[in-house]
């Protein structure tokens, strides 16, 4: 790992991701809405931020193209997950989840249209074989939910491509500034979108002001925000094609440690996913 440094970052990305993914719940479920989850995880990354900074000395790029790569990259990562809070008030999860969760085939798309980036055949059929897993780990049992109009499927849409050429931005921008400004810049963003989350909360529910909400959500929050840092210093090293998919199979991690508290057993189709993920990392982590 020494000499490749990518696949530290990628799998300390993984492993935070899907700890974070097996815990988030618990707050939401406990009466604190994810909207405000948002607005707690906006504000962890300040300390992620400031840790990064400090790496360079404080040293921050401030020229007008580091701004706008960076803030680019933070919008369409903090914007994405508002809209997908919306498709899914009006969305069904089984369909939502499955549209948004393949949004690496854009990063590969774009990666090696503009990048260039390629690999071994080898790695393709690892890329071929995490895409099929993610698809299959991300799947939801059907519900009686009554959906009205296709705003939502739009809107699930929109989050796939943002994520995707979020991911794609955060490599590019990686190649012409440092990997702690990108961070910076999507703390930042990130913060100046708290008050669209506000806008969307619902404050005439009962909110769970005690620990298992603001505060047990921080603690939570905090993996996710350490695990973009580390996303961010595995694009600097790693290919985006190999890196992405990679870091999107955290629900296997997630599954398994649900698997382990709450003993729910997975669907069968999530749970041939996970094998295809397990064989997906090892072929891609070669």
């Amino acid at each position: 790992m020494g000499k490749r440094p990518w696949v530290l970052y990628t799998f300390i990305t993984t492993l935070l991701w899907g700890i974070w993914g097996a815990f988030i719940e618990i707050p939401e479920k406990a009466g604190f809405p994810a909207t405000l989850g948002y607005t707690v995880w906006a504000l962890t990354m300040i300390p992620c931020a400031i840790v990064a900074l400090i790496n360079i000395n404080f040293k921050l790029e401030y020229d007008a193209k580091s701004i706008f790569w960076g803030c680019l990259v933070g919008i369409l990562g903090a914007a994405g997950q508002l809209i997908l809070f919306q498709a899914l008030r009006t969305g069904p999860a089984y369909v939502v989840f499955p549209i948004i969760s393949l949004f690496p085939v854009v990063t590969i798309f774009m990666s090696t249209l503009f990048l260039k980036e390629t690999t071994t055949r080898r790695h393709w059929l690892g890329i071929i074989l995490a895409l099929v897993a993610i698809l299959s780990l991300s799947y939801q049992e059907p519900n009686d939910k009554n959906v009205s109009g296709y705003l939502w499927l739009l809107l699930s849409i929109v989050v796939f491509f943002m994520w995707g050429i979020q991911a794609f931005a955060m490599k590019f921008s990686n190649d012409s500034m440092k990997a702690e400004s990108i961070f910076f810049y999507m703390m930042l963003t990130a913060i100046l979108l708290i008050p669209v989350a506000l806008w969307m909360t619902d404050f005439s529910q009962d909110i769970n002001w005690d620990f298992k909400g603001p505060y047990l959500a921080a603690l939570i929050q905090v993996l996710n925000s350490i695990g973009a840092l580390t996303l961010v210093y595995a694009l600097r090293y790693g290919k985006a094609i190999i890196v992405v998919p990679i870091t999107a199979l955290a629900p296997v991690i997630t599954i398994i440690i649900s698997l382990l508290l709450y003993m729910v057993m997975p669907h069968f189709v999530v749970l041939t996913g996970m094998v295809l993920a397990v064989i997906a990392i090892y072929i891609l982590a070669e």
